[in-house]
């Protein structure tokens, strides 16, 4: 082989290896940084609340709930979701995180995230790719699919054409959900996953356990009767056990926040 063709080759390896280096640091960045423990929102300064609406970005359906936080003295905010919430999740990751920024911005020392549904989901998203644990002090989701709803993976297998983008998003195994479940974002900050053993939209309910998160299935920690995933926000046990997940003390699944 002359020395040309040698330096050559030795040219193209390396273009090649640097290459390589820039799309494995670009895949890094979007697994989002960890978070010091004493970099964190302090857990004893309460910020805002900003509340994720569910699939179809319905703001009517947490404005109770928004009510009950207001209720103890804190903001309590429901995101504008674009695309009526059944858009890009990518697209809904950017409008809570526009939410954040601002709150920042008006001087708030860190927000807590409640998700509802697919709000948790997206909540989750923002977590991992936008230095989310950093910015919040806390997340409380309602009956999140953190692991995806065989709901809408059926209907992206027999009605695709019913089941738009964030539909899709939201199925066991999308890219979405699977970044999700390996980004760690449970084990980042505090918490509270809030789920019903009788879910018949997130399915089956237990997709709404997340490691790292503390996980409370209602009927476990209250004792309750059969709750429906449209019922969670309104439910005051439900409500309760959010209200105690947004306050100061530590994060716990066990016992009932309310008189039966």
């Amino acid at each position: 082989m002359s020395p040309r063709r040698r330096l050559l080759l030795v040219l193209v390896a390396a273009a090649v290896l640097v290459a390589a280096v820039v799309v494995v640091g670009r895949l890094v960045a979007t697994r989002g940084p960890a978070v010091a423990p004493d970099a964190r929102p302090a857990q004893d300064v309460l910020g805002p609340v900003l509340l994720v609406p569910g699939y179809g970005g319905a703001q009517a359906a947490l404005e109770p709930l928004a009510g009950r936080i207001r209720a103890t003295g804190r903001t309590a905010t429901v995101v504008a979701l674009p695309g009526n919430g059944t858009g890009d999740l990518a697209a809904q990751v950017d409008a809570l995180d526009r939410a954040v920024d601002g709150a920042l911005a008006a001087g708030a020392p860190s927000v807590d995230v409640v998700g509802y549904s697919a709000g948790g989901v997206v909540a989750g998203l923002w977590i991992a790719r936008d230095d989310g644990a950093a910015k919040a002090r806390r997340v409380v989701t309602l009956g999140s699919p953190l692991r995806g709803t065989t709901l809408a993976g059926s209907a992206v297998a027999f009605a695709p054409d019913a089941c738009p983008v964030a539909c899709r998003q939201l199925a066991p195994g999308s890219a979405e959900v699977r970044e999700l479940t390996t980004a760690g974002v449970g084990r980042r900050l505090p918490w509270l996953s809030i789920w019903t053993t009788a879910d018949q939209t997130v399915t089956p309910p237990e997709s709404a356990r997340l490691d790292g998160a503390v996980d409370v299935a209602l009927q476990d920690a209250c004792g309750s009767g059969p709750v429906s995933h449209g019922q969670l926000p309104g439910d005051p046990m439900a409500v309760a056990l959010v209200l105690r997940g947004l306050s100061v003390a530590p994060l716990t699944g066990r016992g009932c926040p309310v008189s039966l």
